[in-house]
C-alpha cells in the first residue's frame, strides 16, 4: 500500500512489473528550471502533478515554458498545502486521453483478480463527476490486456485487498498507459458491483480476514451496464464553486420498477428501478464549508447503455435538493449531449463543450423540463408530502406549498 500509494514510487515498480508507462521523467522535480530541462526533453505537452497527490490537486498540463514554471509553482504549493509533500513528477501529456480505471481484489494468498472497467473521463478540475463501467470505448480484448496488466502490478508488490489501477487510454489507437494505483475502495465501486454481480466491500473483508478469494478470473464479465452521477453542493455556472449550506428539502428518486432488473441488485443496495444512492446529507442538514461538497452517489444499472443513460436522466429530473445550488441541472445537459450519447468522451469533454462555461440548459427544452417538473410535484403530492417544496428540472423550478 505504502509503496503504491506514491506516484513516483508506483511509476518504477510498474515499469519493472512491464506495465506500460507514459512518457515522462521518473524521478523528483527539484527546481522550476528543472522542470522547464524534463519538459523540454519530454516534449510539449506535459503534464505537472504531485506524486503524493489525488482529487485532482497539485495538477496542471503545460504547453510551454512559461506554463511549465507557472505549474511548478502552483502544483508544488497545492501539494504542500494539501499533502504535506511538495514533490512532482513530470510525464507526456496524452492528447484525446480517456481515463479508464481496473478494479482488482487480491487475497492474502498470491491470488488477484480483476474487474470489468470503468470510464472515468468527465471530469472538472482533473476530478471525477460521472462515471460508467463498462467503458465505451473498451472491447474484451482490450479489457484482457488492462487487467492482466493490473494483476501484474498488484503481484508485484505483494497486494491484498481492493484497489483500483487507472490508465490513460488514447482514443486514437486505444493505447494505454499507467497512470496510478489507489490502495482502497473508491467512490465509484458500485457500478463495478452492479455490472460485475459482487458485493466488493464483502470481499474486501473476507480478504482481509484471510479467506481466499472464491470467484475464478473466467467467472468475471460485465452484464448489462452502469452509470454513476456524483451529486455535489456547486455552482456549475460560475465554475463548479463549492456551494455550503442548509438543505431545506430533499428528496431522493423513486422511479417506477423495472422487471428487467436481477435479483442480485437487490442485494448490492439497488431498489427495484435498479436505482442506489448513497448520500451523506438529509433535509434540514448542512453541507459544509470544510469537507468536499458531495451530497450523494447517484447509481443507475440497465441492460444497455443507452437505458441506463435514459434511466439517469429520469432519476436526476426527479432528485429534489432544495436551500443550497447543486449540479443536478449540468449533469443532466451532459448526458444529453450528442458526444456524450456517441461515447465519445475524453477528460476534455466539458471544457471542450462548453468553452466559455456552463450557462444554464437550452431554452428550447424548457417546456419539456417544465412538464417534467410538474409531474415529478405530482407525485410527491400524490405520496402524502407535506410543506413548501422546490422542484428542479433542468432549468425549470416549480415552488408550491403542498396541502
Amino acid at each position: 500500500m505504502k509503496a503504491m500509494g506514491d506516484k513516483i514510487g508506483s511509476k518504477l515498480i510498474a515499469k519493472e512489473a512491464g506495465v506500460n508507462t507514459v512518457p515522462g521523467f521518473i524521478g523528483t522535480i527539484d527546481s522550476a528550471d528543472h522542470a522547464v530541462s524534463v519538459a523540454e526533453e519530454i516534449g510539449y505537452p506535459v503534464m505537472v502533478k504531485a506524486s503524493a497527490g489525488g482529487g485532482g490537486k497539485g495538477m496542471r498540463v503545460a504547453w510551454n515554458k512559461t506554463e511549465t514554471i507557472e505549474a511548478y509553482k502552483l502544483c508544488s504549493g497545492e501539494a504542500r498545502a494539501s499533502f504535506a509533500d511538495g514533490r512532482l513528477l513530470i510525464e507526456k501529456f496524452v492528447e484525446k486521453p480517456r481515463h479508464v480505471e481496473i478494479q482488482i481484489m487480491g487475497d492474502k494468498h498470491g491470488n488477484v483478480l480483476y474487474f470489468p472497467e470503468r470510464e472515468c473521463s468527465i471530469q472538472r478540475r482533473n476530478q471525477k463527476i460521472f462515471e460508467e463501467a463498462p467503458s465505451p470505448l473498451v472491447d474484451s480484448s482490450l479489457r484482457r490486456k488492462m487487467g492482466e496488466q493490473a494483476v501484474a502490478l498488484a503481484k508485484k508488490v505483494g497486494y491484498s485487498s481492493a484497489g483500483t489501477v487507472e490508465f490513460l487510454v488514447s482514443e486514437t489507437d486505444r493505447s494505454f498507459y499507467f497512470l496510478e494505483m489507489n490502495t482502497r475502495l473508491q467512490v465509484e465501486h458500485p457500478i463495478t458491483e452492479a455490472v460485475s454481480g459482487t458485493d466488493l466491500m464483502e470481499m474486501m473483508f473476507a480478504v482481509a480476514d484471510g479467506e481466499k478469494l472464491s470467484l475464478r478470473q473466467e467467472d468475471i464479465s460485465p452484464v448489462g451496464w452502469a452509470m454513476e452521477s456524483r451529486i455535489y453542493a456547486e455552482d456549475p455556472r460560475q465554475g463548479f464553486v463549492p456551494f455550503p449550506g442548509a438543505v431545506r428539502a430533499y428528496r431522493e428518486p423513486r422511479l417506477r420498477p423495472d422487471p428487467e432488473i436481477p435479483s442480485t441488485l437487490r442485494e448490492l443496495h439497488f431498489d427495484p428501478a435498479g436505482v442506489r444512492v448513497d448520500s451523506g446529507v438529509d433535509e434540514g442538514g448542512k453541507v459544509q464549508l470544510y469537507y468536499d461538497p458531495m451530497v450523494s452517489k447517484l447509481v443507475c444499472y440497465g441492460q444497455d447503455r443507452e437505458t441506463t443513460r435514459r434511466k439517469m436522466l429520469r432519476a436526476l429530473d426527479s432528485y429534489v435538493i432544495y436551500g443550497v445550488k447543486n449540479n443536478l441541472e449540468f449533469l443532466r445537459a451532459l448526458m444529453s449531449e450528442p458526444a456524450f450519447i456517441a461515447g465519445k468522451t475524453t477528460t476534455a469533454f466539458i471544457p471542450q463543450t462548453w468553452k466559455n462555461g456552463f450557462h444554464g440548459a437550452p431554452k428550447e427544452k424548457t417546456a419539456q423540463r417544465r412538464a417534467e417538473a410538474l409531474a415529478v410535484w405530482m407525485y410527491a403530492r400524490a405520496a402524502g408530502d407535506s410543506g413548501r417544496i422546490l422542484v428542479r428540472s433542468g432549468d425549470v423550478e416549480v415552488e408550491a406549498k403542498m396541502e
